[in-house]
Formats: structure tokens, C-alpha cells, sequence
């Protein structure tokens, strides 16, 4: 088991759900709030399990990634956690409007947007990063943590937004 890999599974999962929201009828209401109650608790625990097992062992090991900000694993960390209040930000905002009308689809549709450009940016930075500079036994231990956390959180934390610099002067 490997933490990266369990961050690109969850990854895989975030596009199925945000998939399977616009394939659902506008009209079909307790669907869509389903799977939308469901996406939302997934994000908020999926950042959560991030910042507390994965980005303190970066800032530790990382060098910066690709086109990681400023070159830096600083700057990559301080990015994503920006990323994350921002998501957590558009997802406050899906919550403003009724399920099903064209605002809240909107919404959603920004909230994916968001959370696209995270994954992405991650998937190149955060994830290699680690998987060039973590041991296969540290994956492992931080997978191991980061799979009970979010088992034990499977209906959702409550979101808290982040100071990105003082994250990074706490865990660097």
C-alpha cells in the first residue's frame, strides 16, 4: 500500500462522483443531494487526510516537483493549500442554491473546476515529489494512517480553511 497511490485513487473516485452528477436529471432532487452529500464529505475528509499525514512529510523530504511553485516544496505545499480553501470555498458555495436549478449546477460545475486544476497540479508536484524522495516503507505507514482516518471519517469533517504560509512554517 502507498499513499500516493491511495490520493489517486481517491482522485479517480472525485471524477466519478462529479461525473455521475451530471449524467443524473436536474429534476431527479434526492439523487442528485445524494451523491452531492456523498462528493462533499468525500472532499472535505480527502483534504483533511492530506494535510494532515501527506503535506507534513513533504515539506520534510520534497525538493519541488515539475511546474511546482516557486521551484520549491514550500511553494508546492503552501499552493495546494491554498487549492483546498478554495474547493472548500466553491463547495460553501454549491450549498447557497437549491439542488437542481441552473445556479447549482453552476456551482458544482466551478466546484469540479477547482478541484480539477488541484488534482492535476498535485499529480504532478506533491506525488512525485514524494515518490522520488519517501521510502516504500514511509508510503506505506502514511497510507496505513491516511486509509484509517478516512474510514473513521466517512460521513465528513467539518471544513476548516487553512493559512497556507503558517501551515507550512508549523510542518516544514
Amino acid at each position: 500500500m502507498d499513499i500516493t497511490q491511495l490520493i489517486l485513487d481517491d482522485h479517480a473516485e472525485q471524477r466519478r462522483l462529479f461525473s455521475i452528477i451530471e449524467q443524473i436529471d436536474r429534476k431527479d432532487v434526492d439523487a442528485l443531494t445524494a451523491v452531492w452529500s456523498r462528493l462533499k464529505a468525500f472532499l472535505d475528509v480527502h483534504a483533511e487526510a492530506e494535510e494532515r499525514f501527506f503535506y507534513p512529510e513533504l515539506l520534510k523530504l520534497g525538493e519541488g516537483a515539475n511546474d511546482a511553485e516557486d521551484g520549491t516544496v514550500e511553494g508546492e505545499t503552501e499552493d495546494a493549500i491554498e487549492d483546498h480553501n478554495k474547493l472548500r470555498d466553491a463547495v460553501k458555495a454549491v450549498e447557497k442554491h437549491k439542488v437542481g436549478t441552473a445556479a447549482w449546477i453552476a456551482a458544482v460545475g466551478k466546484a469540479n473546476v477547482v478541484n480539477s486544476k488541484h488534482m492535476g497540479e498535485e499529480e504532478r508536484q506533491g506525488l512525485t515529489d514524494f515518490r522520488r524522495n519517501a521510502s516504500l516503507e514511509m508510503r506505506h505507514d502514511l497510507a496505513v494512517k491516511f486509509a484509517a482516518f478516512e474510514a473513521d471519517h466517512i460521513t465528513g469533517v467539518r471544513p476548516v480553511n487553512k493559512d497556507p504560509e503558517t501551515y507550512v512554517e508549523k510542518h516544514g
